[in-house]
């Protein structure tokens, strides 16, 4: 097989908050922005890399999703626990610095963890946890 990660998802509360924090603040690309009001539906990705990116839509939208999901959904939303990203940079330091400058939440700075990686993280608009790992 010869497989491609090419879309991920995340939800998003407030559209223009979430472009906001990955066009600004993260230096994502706007490639899509489709729909109106909350129900829109928006791709982003890295520059220089048009075969990966992440879709912002509005959560629990589903028609297969219960009454029940949605709840479950909106509350682990409100928790910061429903997404999250995991994100790479050579550069953690710099990178961390540039992100903590923004009014963007910082979940944690720069650490070593004991299972070898060194990351940071941080929330998105809604609530998402978007780690950024440092590639050696």
């Amino acid at each position: 097989m010869d497989l491609t990660i090419h879309t991920t998802a995340l939800p998003h509360t407030d559209p223009d908050a979430s472009v906001a924090f990955y066009r600004d603040v993260l230096g994502f690309e706007v490639r899509s922005d489709v729909g109106q009001g909350a129900m829109r539906w928006i791709t982003v990705g890295p520059a220089g890399q048009p075969g990966t990116s992440v879709l912002l839509a509005p959560p629990a939208v589903d028609p297969g999703i219960t009454e029940a999901e949605r709840r479950t959904i909106t509350e682990m939303m409100a928790k910061g626990t429903y997404g999250w990203i995991l994100l790479a940079t050579h550069d953690l330091d710099g990178t961390f610095e540039k992100i903590q400058a923004t009014d963007a939440e910082v979940v944690q700075e720069p650490t070593e963890q004991p299972y070898g990686v060194r990351d940071c993280a941080f929330r998105d608009p809604a609530g998402n946890l978007v780690r950024i790992q440092e590639l050696r």
